[in-house]
């Protein structure tokens, strides 16, 4: 029983994070199912399963605070179908390669992964958005009546929706976790609709992810079961929670969060070597 309120507890807490700065949640999920498998489930959780399993849950989280910011009208849907025209193949392609990559060389690959993301959400407050024209702009009105005008390169677009695609359905983390930081910094996309198209995005990746994942027998549906209504829940609550406070004792939290849960999986995979 302990496990299983541990399970939808992390449901809960990797939504709502995910939610709050646009990440998706399986930044937290993945780790969490390959540390603490054994203690959830009774064994090992393979890593192709647990980042297939993040993926499932990755579409609740993703369609419950798409839904909240789709109503504050924050999201910018055109430029959200635009990347996802490259990062849903992408996440399809990673999804298919999550299989022949495992061990402790996913582990320690996932641990930088993550240490990277952590330096880069430290970072993102001291770099300035880019002031540089480009050739499409974008004039969005939000729910708040207040207008905001940024702009971006098509193919640079779609290149960056392809890369982030790949990582997404390799690792299982929904993508997030690189699309809010090039989008506010290089295209000077404001950072709540970075965040909350990032989440539409990531909805539709991670449906991509899922099929291949779920065709290759590597979701864990009982636990995709067990997950989801906390994710449900966490990912509403967390795109409430973004729209009334300015998030940065959370971000802080989730930086530091990052940073002990990638020490973690860099020392698990570099001493299983």
């Amino acid at each position: 029983m302990l496990e299983w309120i541990l399970i939808l507890l992390t449901g809960v807490v990797a939504s709502i994070f995910g939610s709050i700065v646009g990440l998706g949640g399986g930044i937290i999920i993945v780790p969490v199912l390959l540390l603490l498998g054994p203690q959830l489930t009774g064994a090992p959780i393979p890593e192709a399963t647990a980042v297939g399993t993040s993926l499932a849950v990755l579409i609740v989280t993703a369609l419950a605070s798409s839904r909240t910011y789709a109503k504050q009208r924050k999201v910018d849907f055109r430029s959200a179908w635009l990347l996802f025209i490259t990062s849903g193949p992408g996440a399809m392609a990673g999804s298919a390669l999550t299989s022949k990559f495992h061990g402790p060389a996913f582990q320690l690959s996932f641990g930088i992964f993550m240490l990277l993301m952590a330096l880069l959400l430290i970072l993102r407050d001291r770099i300035k958005p880019s002031a540089r024209q480009w050739p499409v702009t974008v004039r969005m009105t939000d729910g708040a009546g207040i207008e905001h005008v940024y702009g971006y390169s098509l193919p640079l677009l779609l290149g960056i929706g392809l890369l982030v695609g790949i990582v997404s359905g390799l690792f299982g983390i929904g993508g997030g976790s690189l699309f809010v930081p090039v989008m506010v910094l290089l295209f000077a996309f404001p950072p709540h609709v970075a965040t909350a198209t990032s989440m539409f995005v990531i909805f539709l990746s991670s449906i991509s992810g899922s099929i291949v994942h779920g065709a290759m027998g590597e979701i864990d549906w009982l636990l995709v079961a067990a997950l989801a209504p906390g994710a449900w829940l966490g990912g509403k609550a967390g795109a409430w929670i973004a729209s009334r406070m300015s998030g940065k004792a959370i971000l802080w939290l989730l930086r530091a969060t990052l940073l002990v849960l990638a020490a973690r999986l860099i020392w698990q995979g570099a001493s299983q070597l």
